[in-house]
């Protein structure tokens, strides 16, 4: 492992349509996107507006058939922002951490 490089977990490129809720203070906030990349520990994502480090974030995401073998799974992450960095057009790129994790099911997928 390289001084720069910080993963211990293999990371999958791959672009999963994402709701993500976050809270920051009082805040909260939400929005539809997508990710850049996953692991089983996090997830990179873009954002249209910066948010804090250190903010509590959910990620509802659908993981497809070519990675389960057994059909789409909905799974609602719940984890931490570790890091932003600023992306061209005004976006932001969110490092989140993945604290717990549950796989949801039937009427669990609308909460």
């Amino acid at each position: 492992m390289t001084g720069s490089e910080r993963r211990t977990t293999q990371r999958f490129s791959m672009r999963l349509p994402l709701t993500v809720r976050w809270t920051t203070g009082a805040a909260v906030g939400e929005t539809s996107t997508e990710s850049r990349d996953v692991s089983s520990r996090g997830v990179y994502f873009f954002l249209q507006k910066d948010v804090k480090e250190g903010s509590a974030v959910e990620i509802l995401l659908t993981l497809p058939n070519e990675i389960t073998l057994a059909g789409p799974v909905r799974v609602r992450c719940l984890g931490r922002v570790q890091r932003t960095e600023p992306r061209e057009e005004g976006a932001v790129g969110v490092v989140a951490a993945i604290e717990r994790y549950e796989f949801l099911r039937g009427e669990e997928e609308r909460v």
